[in-house]
């Protein structure tokens, strides 16, 4: 179980990826005060996990209805990830990221960031949700699936306590140690791809 465990848990941080976000978001408050801030961080955070842990429960059902194989969903999501990581790697991710949050922060209508993007599209996004699907349909039994929705609640817990300690952390790491960390896990979100896939064309074949 420890085994899933980090597993789920390494996979998911990758795609959320909470040291990303937690720049972002101090970038888009940057006007906001201390008690503004927090209070935008905990509904992000509150918002994107009810959509994660929605999309882990009915997602399996929700593949059944549509008529989706298992293994069809691993080798779509496995090759989705891919290309999740090769943005990562080559940090196109990030500036498209930090685009999105320029256009947000140049509209003075747009005070609340909570919502969006920072619920939708950067905590909860298509990469994260897909994951977290692919995840729990790979779980088997109870047991399992409690693992990875633990997994999954760690992540969101990290990522509470980043944007909540995002001034600090960036005084800490900088630009440049951030850009060699999303690299590094860049690569091992290929890897993990691409055993999605593996995993998927193992099944179908068989």
């Amino acid at each position: 179980m420890m085994e899933l465990f980090l597993s789920a848990f390494i996979t998911l941080f990758v795609v959320i990826d909470p040291p990303g976000c937690a720049p972002i978001f101090y970038g888009l408050t940057s006007g906001a005060s201390s008690e503004q801030r927090r209070r935008m961080a905990v509904r992000a955070v509150v918002v994107a996990t009810f959509i994660l842990f929605g999309f882990a429960v009915v997602g399996e059902d929700l593949m059944r209805t549509l008529g989706i194989g298992l293994d069809a969903f691993r080798i779509a999501g496995g090759i989705m990830l891919f290309f999740i990581a090769m943005d990562m790697v080559f940090e196109k991710r990030t500036q498209r990221r930090e685009d999105r949050a320029q256009k947000i922060k140049e509209s003075p209508e747009v005070e609340d960031v909570s919502i969006f993007p920072m619920a939708m599209p950067m905590i909860a996004g298509p990469g994260s949700i897909a994951t977290i699907m692919l995840l729990m349909a790979r779980a088997q039994g109870m047991e399992q699936s409690l693992v990875v929705l633990g997994a999954l609640a760690a992540n969101l817990v990290i990522m509470i306590v980043a944007l909540l300690a995002v001034a600090p952390i960036m005084r800490l790491f900088g630009t440049q140690v951030e850009a060699v960390i999303t690299r590094l896990l860049g690569v091992i979100l290929a890897a993990l791809a691409v055993q999605f896939v593996l995993d998927g064309l193992e099944g179908s074949i068989l």
